[in-house]
């Protein structure tokens, strides 16, 4: 956490990306538009730009000493500090504004704050350890690499940020107090997407790219290194123009207020939101908000139709998704368009009732979105259908032995090297489906996610034990049960002087011995495997001596049983024999179902190819699922089947990523119909032993009438789960996929 004390680049110091400096310019001028979510390949500034934005921003009044940073002339009624004296009674101090940064490893106590175990132990009372939210009232709180955070951190981040309270109820603390902040929040798209839901939280978002003008890169470069070499004289450099820019946030803060959004403008935006087809009304509000505060920016008072597109432009793109796979973004175009529509309707209110919209003006056209069949020919079209004329890209047409392949491709080092360069063009594939739930057998202990069973620190609580890392989630019943279970701390007796009287009643501890000369006492009951001397009877030692003492030792850690993110690893068969269109197209829509199923449940992806005389890694582990796609949709086919090498370059990739990431679980999907026509079978046999006790699963491709059995060997091999191509689909009867299997097969589903 930092304050804007410190030496920080400034924000008028750096060079270019007009749209983040203005969206970020917004929100400080109304919090209430909801943040900003920068989008950007790494190294484009959005930390630096982010840092410099509190400088920008007046000091606050606060209350001396309150954690919360409520402000005198308004005390939160429920701060927990609370209640605080009115603002004639206690002079106000001013503070920077406090710029508090959530880490990507953040826990959930962190971040809303939690019961304080320290005063719990040592004090006995209850109260409550603030947390970061509490730390950025009335300020800037970032997340870098937000895309990276924990789901359920995200969703309570953006609760509060939309509601202006953070709620507490945990450990027996309830707590409420106000946290109303400015949220901004990087991402590198090429680490993976945030969901849908979450993205559409963010009240704007901007993507950000370097500039290729050789001038400015060099500029970037010139006031880089003089900041180095000299921060203060530097920050003095750009002084003046810091000041100005505070000015006009605090000038436009003032005159928010006064602006004034018409009817016929609220209209344009209910318009042009309805027209880009987004969901809920959350899009209106903030552009409706954003507008508004462009307004005041530019020291208006009433919005203009420029001050809506702007608004739109930074409000629309990332709620436009319709897939996880869509990339933001927004037609200005079609904008331009649906503004114009809308200032043709409000000048004209009498049809407007009376005619409904129509979907002309629509910029969501349909050939925004590819067809299903788009690259196929129209008219039916046998499924085995050879697409390379050459033949070197055969299917399943049956030859001598009944396995597809000619002699000529078995024999002829020509016609192999003529099968290892021959390849299809690229196939769309099949709609996506819901895949059935595929898992890891065992318990892990990998990254938060909703895949395979795992232990660890996240999920429902469900027993003890001695931490085995720091830091660790405490368990405290199970830590004070440990403390009064430990033998030091049970109740002990201590010998009486000779001839002293223990009180009545008194029973002594589990092998006590009475010193000799002490006199029992009437209804006193000797302890179990106790030693008597002549005479002696114990007595308890005084009530503050039994007081319990916690150590190192009595600590325990909570475990809890939750989900995890796996590595998914795909195999893909992209040989001749899958070159079938139909076929190949199935394939592919059911990749994409598993590719889209691993982007729900948080998981890493990677692709294997292989195809012609070997495999290659298509893509490596990455959370970016939408490069997976990408990858799998300009995929090619044609040539040999080298099953062998596919096998092998998966075992090297999975290795590797061992090596990165050990506690993330793999879990193998391999695409094929089995067939291996490249490498013999030792050299199968040897890949399958490099990939012994990685959890697999066999996709079985196979389309032919005389089905051979060759995927479910491999499954066997590998001791892995097979399903066919229409098995993965979780509600497998009226989908898309098991329609293109029965066409494959003759009307028959295998």
């Amino acid at each position: 956490m930092t304050t804007t004390g410190d030496r920080i680049y400034p924000f008028t110091g750096i060079v270019g990306m007009a749209d983040l400096k203005l969206a970020l310019l917004l929100n400080a001028v109304s919090p209430a538009i909801g943040g900003v979510l920068v989008r950007g390949e790494k190294g484009t500034a959005k930390s630096t730009m982010v840092r410099g934005l509190a400088a920008l921003l007046p000091p606050v009044p606060v209350i001396p000493g309150c954690p919360y940073s409520c402000d005198p002339a308004a005390p939160d009624p429920s701060c927990p500090a609370g209640p605080h004296p009115i603002a004639l009674e206690a002079p106000a101090e001013l503070r920077h504004v406090t710029l508090a940064e959530l880490p990507v490893g953040a826990t959930e106590d962190r971040l809303t704050g939690s019961l304080d175990i320290e005063r719990v132990l040592t004090a006995g009372t209850t109260a409550f350890s603030p947390g970061l939210l509490a730390a950025a009232h009335r300020g800037v709180l970032y997340v870098d690499e937000v895309n990276l955070l924990h789901d359920h951190l995200v969703d309570l981040l953006l609760d509060a940020a939309a509601l202006g309270v953070n709620y507490v109820e945990r450990e027996g603390v309830s707590v409420r107090h106000a946290s109303r902040f400015l949220l901004v929040g990087t991402m590198n798209p090429e680490e993976g997407e945030l969901r849908p839901q979450l993205l559409d939280r963010f009240g704007l978002t901007v993507q950000v790219t370097a500039s290729h003008d050789p001038a400015e890169r060099a500029e970037v470069v010139r006031r880089r290194l003089a900041f180095e070499a000299d921060p203060a004289g530097f920050a003095d450099r750009f002084a003046a123009d810091t000041a100005a820019l505070a000015g006009q946030v605090a000038a436009a803060r003032a005159r928010l207020p006064q602006v004034e959004l018409s009817d016929a403008g609220l209209h344009q935006i209910c318009a042009v939101c309805g027209a880009f087809g987004v969901d809920g009304m959350r899009a209106d509000l903030v552009t409706a908000r954003t507008a508004i505060a462009l307004a005041a920016w530019y020291g208006r008072d009433l919005v203009t139709e420029e001050d809506i597109r702007t608004a739109a432009r930074l409000a629309l793109p990332h709620r436009r998704r319709r897939d996880p796979f869509d990339a933001p973004g927004l037609d200005e175009q079609a904008l331009d368009e649906a503004l114009r529509e809308a200032s043709q309707d409000s000048a004209q209110p009498e049809t407007d009732s009376a005619q409904p919209e129509t979907d002309s003006g629509q910029p969501e056209a349909d050939s925004a979105q590819p067809e299903a069949d788009s690259g196929q020919p129209e008219g039916p079209q046998d499924p085995d259908d050879d697409p390379d004329p050459h033949g070197s890209g055969r299917p399943d047409g049956p030859g001598p032995d009944g396995s597809g392949e000619t002699s000529a491709d078995l024999s002829s080092p020509s016609s192999a090297q003529t099968t290892a360069s021959a390849q299809t063009p690229p196939v769309a594939p099949a709609a996506p489906f819901r895949t059935r739930l595929l898992t890891v057998p065992g318990t892990g202990e990998g990254a938060p996610g909703r895949r395979s069973a795992t232990r660890g620190p996240f999920g429902r609580t469900v027993e003890a034990r001695i931490p085995r890392d720091r830091p660790f989630a405490l368990h405290l019943p199970a830590t004070i049960r440990a403390a009064a279970l430990r033998v030091p701390h049970a109740p002990t007796l201590t010998p009486p002087p000779p001839g002293a009287t223990p009180p009545p009643g008194a029973t002594p501890p589990p092998g006590a011995t009475p010193a000799p000369g002490a006199t029992p006492a009437p209804g006193a009951t000797p302890a179990p495997g106790a030693t008597s001397a002549p005479g002696a009877t114990p007595v308890r030692r005084p009530a503050a001596s039994r007081r319990m003492r916690l150590t190192p030792a009595d600590l325990r850690e909570a475990v809890r049983e939750g989900k995890e993110g796996n590595l998914v690893l795909f195999a893909v068969d992209a040989s001749g024999s899958m070159a079938a269109r139909q076929r190949m197209r199935a394939v592919k829509g059911a990749v994409l179902s598993l590719l889209l199923d691993a982007y729900q449940r948080r998981d890493k992806v990677g692709l294997v190819t292989f195809r012609g005389t070997g495999a290659e890694l298509a893509l490596p582990p990455t959370s970016s699922v939408e490069a997976a796609a990408r990858r799998l949709a300009s995929l090619p086919t044609g040539g040999r089947t080298p099953l062998a090498a596919g096998l092998a370059k998966a075992a090297r990739v999975l290795a590797a990523e061992r090596l990165r990431d050990p506690r993330r679980r793999p879990l193998l999907v391999v695409v094929t119909d089995g067939r291996a026509t490249s490498g013999s079978d030792a050299d199968l046999m040897r890949a399958a032993a490099m990939l012994a006790g990685v959890a697999s699963v066999v996709v079985d491709c196979e389309a032919s009438l005389v089905r051979l059995g060759l995927a479910e060997r491999l499954a066997v091999l590998l001791g892995g789960s097979l399903f066919r191509l229409d098995e993965l689909d979780a509600g497998s009867s009226g989908s898309a996929l098991a329609t293109v299997a029965r066409q494959m097969t003759g009307g028959r589903v295998a």
